[in-house]
């Protein structure tokens, strides 16, 4: 049974794979480049998320305006970390603290929040999948530094939901990459909200 919140990902010792969904304009080019260039724009928060159901969920498997190409970003765990050592949680404290947990916010690089893990059908799962902002300040760090390497997985999800739209769902479930706990010491962990 998985905790609460805790981050699920595919991992190796070096690097982490986080994906986004976005328009063949920009997909193309990041592809081409192995790194996002313009028309990616630096100048918004950009999020990534390790979790593939979450953005399947989100780009309704691809099918949203805009968000068509499904990317696998594979990034350097120590680029990985470093974001989340940035983050401040979206959701403050209840009660006292609010006034500063606001201008902290206003002021992070990272945003980080945690939305309710999917199943195959989008359905709400009874745990919690992280998501990770980063912002203008960092998002040319994440772009130019951290990433080791993009695929285009859009032609796997395209077959991962026509599989789903027969019914097929254990063939899904096998095309899914394996996602498993990536491991938080202590600091981080408290600073984004995870249980260990």
């Amino acid at each position: 049974m998985p905790r609460l919140r805790e981050i699920r990902a595919d991992f190796d010792a070096d690097t982490i794979v986080v994906y986004q969904a976005y328009a063949r304009s920009v997909a193309a080019p990041a592809l081409a480049a192995q790194r996002f260039v313009p028309p990616f724009s630096f100048q918004r928060m950009s999020w990534i998320k390790p979790s593939l159901l979450w953005l399947m969920h989100r780009s309704n498997w691809g099918r949203k305006p805009n968000q068509e190409q499904i990317l696998a970003v594979r990034i350097s765990r120590r680029g990985w970390e470093d974001a989340l050592s940035r983050a401040v949680l979206t959701t403050g404290p209840s009660g006292s603290g609010g006034d500063r947990w606001e201008a902290d916010l206003d002021t992070a690089q990272v945003h980080v929040q945690w939305d309710p893990e999917r199943s195959l059908r989008g359905a709400a799962l009874n745990h919690y999948s992280i998501q990770v902002g980063v912002g203008r300040s960092l998002v040319r760090t994440y772009a130019e530094d951290w990433i080791v390497s993009i695929t285009d997985r859009t032609p796997e999800v395209r077959r991962m939901a026509q599989l789903l739209t027969r019914g097929e769902s254990a063939k899904v479930s096998r095309l899914l990459p394996p996602e498993r706990v990536y491991p938080l010491g202590a600091d981080l962990a408290a600073r984004i909200g995870a249980d260990r």
